[in-house]
């Protein structure tokens, strides 16, 4: 191979062509302002965001009017949280969390506990997944929201979110999920799965980078949300600021493709992030998955290589973009908070590999990552005085 692999699309994902083509013209000659109502620059520009937030709630299984346009994923879970505490009034509100969240989620919590929300952040199992009952138990009277991630962006698991939707429906308390990893990759229903709330950002599915949204549900109930920004009462006065339209327009027709073509790719997926183990395993020992495999996404394989120093397989692979696990964390020496909260010892968590198959990722190119790690992780270990 002469090109770098791409095999980090947890991280970001490429723009689909589709997708591009139709953002072009918002650049160009379809140049509008949303929020311009007395002129046809105006009522173009607001035409194209209705119908991709049509098109998102489409996918979601939600109603057009109950989606909130944001610049992303981080300013949705944002405004799900601080949103529904500040409603609900800081100094009464009581949440409940997983460990293994985004930080988007835990740093959220940690400023609302800060401002004297109370906040209860759960532990997994060595699997990554909830226990419910721990999680029937946490929830009490004071108890106003329960955010639990979807699918998550290290070690893709995927959490029991209906299970979840459900026992907070029985509880009378809302139901945040973030669903950045999982949405437009496997169908998503925000009435089957009990949701209220849940972020979704369009460069996780083929869409630009800058724009997300919020599904704030309106009906049955409708959730009471504070909004975090002020400035001309855009999105129902939810959140201000001037639309992204070009990127909500590709954020729409990136939904689009995701439901025409997202099950026969998930399967897809599956095959290659199986052969991929199984490469791996066959050529080496030591080799150690973090997470549940039965309850995962299809594009994601997070392993630990005994007796293999990370940053020096890092280093050893210039031609695999690959990463040692979130985006958000990658400058940081903590090492995973997600690995830590499932008991992963410290020897393995500092050579944790997570691969992030996607979209344009081919046979070949899984055969060949394979053999390259497989190669640098012996010669690593030859190199090794252990």
């Amino acid at each position: 191979m002469t090109k770098i692999i791409y095999l980090d699309y947890h991280a970001t994902t490429p723009v689909d062509p589709r997708v591009l083509d139709a953002m072009l013209p918002f650049f160009g000659p379809k140049f509008g302002n949303a929020a311009s109502g007395t002129h046809s620059f105006g009522w173009e520009a607001e035409a194209a965001v209705e119908v991709a937030r049509k098109r998102i709630a489409d996918l979601a299984g939600a109603a057009a009017r109950e989606i909130v346009f944001t610049s992303g994923a981080t300013e949705s879970n944002n405004l799900a949280l601080k949103g529904v505490v500040t409603a609900a009034g800081v100094a009464r509100a009581h949440i409940v969390t997983v460990a293994t969240e985004h930080k988007a989620v835990l740093d959220t919590a940690s400023t609302l506990a800060e401002a004297g929300c109370r906040v209860t952040v759960l532990r997994t199992g060595a699997d990554g997944l909830v226990n419910l009952a721990q999680l029937r138990e946490a929830i009490g009277p004071q108890t106003v929201l329960v955010s639990v991630m979807y699918a998550n962006n290290e070690i893709g698991v995927l959490q029991p979110v209906r299970q979840i939707g459900a026992i907070c429906r029985e509880k009378n308390v809302l139901f945040h999920c973030d669903a950045v990893q999982a949405f437009g990759k496997f169908p998503v229903s925000v009435d089957a799965d009990h949701i209220d709330l849940m972020s979704v950002t369009a460069h996780k599915m083929y869409g630009p980078k800058g724009v997300g949204a919020l599904y704030v549900r309106r009906r049955n109930p409708r959730v009471s949300l504070t909004a975090q920004m002020d400035g001309g009462g855009h999105e129902g006065g939810m959140r201000s600021g001037t639309l992204n339209v070009p990127g909500i327009v590709g954020f729409g027709e990136a939904c689009v493709v995701a439901a025409r073509e997202m099950a026969q790719e998930y399967g897809r997926l599956g095959v290659l992030r199986d052969r991929l183990r199984q490469r791996l395993e066959e050529g080496l020992d030591g080799v150690h998955v973090n997470g549940s495999m039965e309850h995962r996404l299809a594009g994601n394989l997070n392993v630990s290589f005994e007796r293999v120093d990370g940053d020096a397989l890092l280093v050893a692979l210039p031609d695999l973009a690959v990463s040692a696990g979130s985006a958000c964390n990658s400058h940081g020496g903590a090492g995973s908070h997600v690995l830590h909260a499932i008991g992963v010892p410290a020897e393995l968590i500092q050579s944790a590999t997570r691969f992030g198959l996607g979209r344009f990722t081919t046979e070949e190119e899984v055969e060949y990552a394979a053999g390259r790690v497989v190669e640098v992780v012996r010669r690593l270990r030859a190199q090794s005085p252990v």
